[in-house]
């Protein structure tokens, strides 16, 4: 697993804890205003982001894990419905900051005449804070994927229809080297050479043979010595 996949894991679990956090204030925020006919627009929206990040993330990284080649992990795929959700938390944070401004424009200082009231306000700053983290969070993945998509396209590599943990992002190339054969060498030839082959020299031991006319023998016959009387 290389390392920008485990990134990859960490950020899709913090985003469903950050989500589950999410929603569990802003349910605890309807439970409290629906029986007075009355609910916040930030919770009703912080609770259909937070669900939906919570079931599309978690199918993601699901597939991800048990299955090889499945369309949701694409990076093409996350890239487009990650920056989606990225923009839904942001709205969520705008609106719950408009709430907090609308509701508590002096901040939590109602510790000691309105406990209730202080706790709700920390509630929000709570649900505003993992607001913007999950933005950030998916906001920075994003760009960082798209980055090195681009930087992959570049190098003349596609990976927009392969998952995150099968890319090999800023790897170097490993593709194999091509050999010239000799015979199709183009190059400019040598110094001094003529074109003409080489012969090659006779190896010691071998001779050749020859089928030409004897030669003949130049050696004469000494003339015989007289004995002495």
């Amino acid at each position: 697993m290389s390392v920008f996949s485990v990134i990859h894991l960490i950020i899709f679990s913090l985003s469903i804890v950050f989500s589950l956090i999410v929603l569990g204030l802003n349910a605890y925020f309807l439970s409290v205003m629906v029986p007075h006919q009355f609910y916040f627009i930030f919770s009703a929206l912080g609770i259909a982001t937070a669900v939906l990040t919570i079931l599309t993330v978690l199918i993601m990284l699901i597939v991800d894990l048990i299955r090889h080649g499945a369309f949701t992990s694409m990076i093409v795929i996350e890239l487009v419905w990650l920056l989606i959700l990225s923009i839904l938390w942001i709205v969520t944070a705008g609106v719950a900051a408009a709430g907090f401004s609308l509701y508590f424009p002096q901040g939590c200082i109602y510790a000691t005449d309105d406990p209730t009231a202080n706790a709700y306000c920390m509630e929000l700053q709570a649900v505003l804070a993992f607001a913007y983290l999950n933005f950030f969070i998916f906001l920075g993945y994003t760009s960082t994927l798209l980055a090195l998509s681009l930087i992959e396209l570049s190098r003349g590599k596609s990976v927009w229809t392969s998952s995150v943990k099968e890319s090999t992002f800023l790897a170097p190339n490993s593709g194999p080297v091509q050999q010239v054969p000799l015979a199709q060498y183009s190059g400019a030839p040598a110094p001094g050479y003529t074109g003409t082959s080489v012969s090659q020299p006779q190896q010691p031991g071998t001779y050749t043979s020859y089928s030409g006319p004897p030669a003949q023998s130049t050696l004469h016959a000494a003339p015989a010595v007289p004995a002495s009387v």
